[in-house]
């Protein structure tokens, strides 16, 4: 087809449509990204696919004409962080620019929000492989996709996120601080850093699974996490709601817990995604280290 189409289904939990944008040519990948805080997936998705232009001018749905784009929107919940209004979010937060504050308060949306993620995930892996399927978000919907990377059984193409940060990160750190402390003298240095990344995954998966209320998995191993999965941050240095130490920590954590990062801050940036540079750099990640094919423009 020669342009996009634009469809809706509903949100298998929240009740809201999914917003999509059908790929102009076969269907060959599909890209599942989160909206922010109070936002929802039209407005998120429509102004991504408009804004989000790289250097030459291009769009991601030109880059990737092959992509399906799908945008959920959360449930409404009464919001802590502003008078108990309701709001679309996909788990209640205190304090924005300290998520670790009252943290109890995000399990139930967390749940909640994993289980309606993980359904979107499990219908479009019935129409293209794991390793053609990316995830991701921006603020809360970073933060969320996160949480779902880390419980997943398997590794997938990609995850993107911007100005976003990790729930419950100290915890998640606790779990595999011990792996790193491994005193044993009589362990060759290799052994010992393959053994760290193994247990690392491993532990922080069960963690993650437990935060979200998703059954525990058998024979728990490596190759039952997501850790293989390319991971992609931005982050804006002046980021006034979401502080770019927030994101730096999750790439930290993440890289500790055996993930490949590409961890990139954009100076004088605030809550929002840089325009092109991080659409560029967006670009770059999918084509080098996701592995996909992107149309380049026409010289």
């Amino acid at each position: 087809m020669s342009d996009s189409r634009l469809s809706s289904k509903t949100s298998l939990a929240a009740g809201e449509p999914l917003y999509i944008v059908e790929p102009k040519e076969c269907h060959s990948h599909t890209l599942i990204l989160l909206h922010g805080l109070g936002s929802n997936g039209t407005k998120f998705g429509t102004e991504l696919l408009d804004t989000g232009v790289t250097s030459s001018g291009q769009k991601l749905t030109e880059l990737l004409p092959g992509a399906r784009f799908v945008f959920p929107t959360s449930k409404r919940r009464r919001s802590t962080a502003f008078g108990r209004s309701m709001i679309t979010q996909w788990f209640d937060i205190v304090r924005l620019a300290d998520p670790s504050y009252l943290k109890e308060r995000q399990l139930q949306g967390l749940a909640e929000s994993a289980r309606e993620m993980r359904q979107i995930i499990a219908a479009e892996l019935e129409k293209v492989p794991p390793q053609n399927l990316i995830i991701g978000g921006l603020s809360q919907g970073c933060a969320m996709s996160l949480a779902v990377l880390l419980s997943l059984e398997h590794p997938i193409g990609g995850y993107i996120g911007m100005s976003g940060y990790l729930t419950y990160q100290d915890d998640l750190e606790s779990v595999i601080k011990d792996d790193s402390d491994n005193d044993d003298p009589f362990s060759h240095p290799s052994e010992q850093q393959d053994t760290t990344v193994d247990e690392s995954s491993i532990k922080a998966q069960a963690l993650q699974r437990d935060l979200l209320d998703l059954e525990p998995l058998d024979c728990p191993s490596q190759e039952k996490t997501a850790y293989q999965t390319p991971v992609f941050l931005g982050h804006g240095t002046a980021d006034e709601k979401v502080p770019c130490s927030l994101g730096e920590g999750a790439a930290q954590f993440l890289q500790n817990a055996g993930y490949k990062v590409v961890w990139k801050p954009y100076e004088n940036q605030g809550h929002w995604y840089k325009i092109p540079d991080e659409i560029d750099d967006i670009c770059s990640f999918i084509a080098t280290k996701v592995g996909w094919e992107i149309v380049k423009p026409a010289s």
